[in-house]
């Protein structure tokens, strides 16, 4: 890594520090901005990532999505173009150097406003990306990601100067390696927009029986097409999607609002509760009270940094 990246991370790192209160992912008062500070390693953890990008100024941390391994530490960002359920760990993180991040959701009008500006159109093209992209951040990029969170300091600047700065982090991102894939976002009739739309319908109706042909119809694709590109994407199939945020819901249901497994399988779309039991332990490791039991033991901000 070179002497101006060494300098902007360890500035990076500094302004993301001073900002968090403990370990855990913390909100900001600007909208779509959140850190992350932790000081230990975690256990793999299954959520649904947002469309954003991450920015890791300190520490190392890996994602699942299907069978794909993402690996992402200081100097890395992840780019996450469409919503969808992964496996996050941090495996590298310790009291002296803690893991630290920032995380920025990814703002189509933004991203239009910005290729507009720059006087074409957005990339027509036809080649597809999985959802998940790790790039090296470049010293612009860093830079402006450091100032947009020194400006969380001085309320009066962030409300004059929170946006310009997040345009500015978008506009690097543009011209770093993942433009492809973000230009795509801001293109209402794009493969990953049409693939957005059944993916909006899964989230908004999991617990429903799901049927190939009417998905398709939401994204205006063939059955074969969606279910082609969707793979693509996602690395999964839509039942795959589904299954996953079924299971996600279900585990939620029962750490947090105290059902058991029976009512939680019953209340995300399962009819059959050895299904469940089944489908649960392969996807989180162990059946839902061993996999509940073991959860309860990580402290609750870390559960889903």
């Amino acid at each position: 890594m070179g002497d101006s990246i060494d300098k902007e991370l360890t500035a990076l790192a500094e302004a993301i520090d001073s900002q968090c209160e403990g370990d855990g992912a913390q909100s900001t008062p600007l909208p779509g901005l959140s850190l992350a500070r932790v000081t230990t390693p975690s256990h793999p953890l299954q959520t649904t990532y947002d469309a954003a990008v991450c920015v890791i100024a300190q520490g190392r941390k890996q994602a699942m999505l299907g069978d794909q391994r993402f690996e992402y530490g200081a100097g890395n960002y992840l780019l996450v173009s469409i919503d969808v359920p992964v496996t996050g760990q941090i495996v590298e993180a310790s009291a002296k150097k803690p893991y630290l991040s920032l995380l920025l959701e990814l703002d189509s009008d933004i991203l239009g406003e910005l290729i507009l500006q720059a006087g074409s159109e957005a990339e027509r093209a036809e080649q597809l990306h999985p959802s998940l992209a790790v790039a090296n951040a470049s010293p612009q990029l860093l830079d402006a990601a450091t100032r947009l969170v020194r400006l969380l300091q001085t309320p009066e600047d962030l409300a004059a100067l929170g946006k310009p700065t997040k345009q500015e982090i978008f506009y690097w991102l543009l011209k770093g390696r993942c433009g492809a894939q973000l230009r795509q976002i801001s293109q209402s009739e794009s493969k990953l927009q049409q693939v957005n739309r059944a993916v909006t319908w899964l989230k908004q109706h999991f617990r429903e029986r799901v049927h190939a042909d009417d998905l398709a119809d939401i994204a205006s694709m063939s059955a074969s097409a969606l279910y082609k590109h969707f793979r693509i994407i996602t690395n999964m199939t839509p039942l795959q999607y589904q299954k996953q945020l079924r299971l996600q819901e279900a585990r939620r249901l029962m750490l947090f609002d105290a059902l058991d497994a029976g009512s939680a399988s019953h209340a995300v779309g399962y009819e059959s509760p050895s299904q469940f039991s089944r489908e649960y332990s392969r996807l989180f490791g162990a059946p839902p009270m061993k996999d509940l039991a073991r959860l309860r033991e990580a402290p609750a901000e870390l559960r889903y940094v």
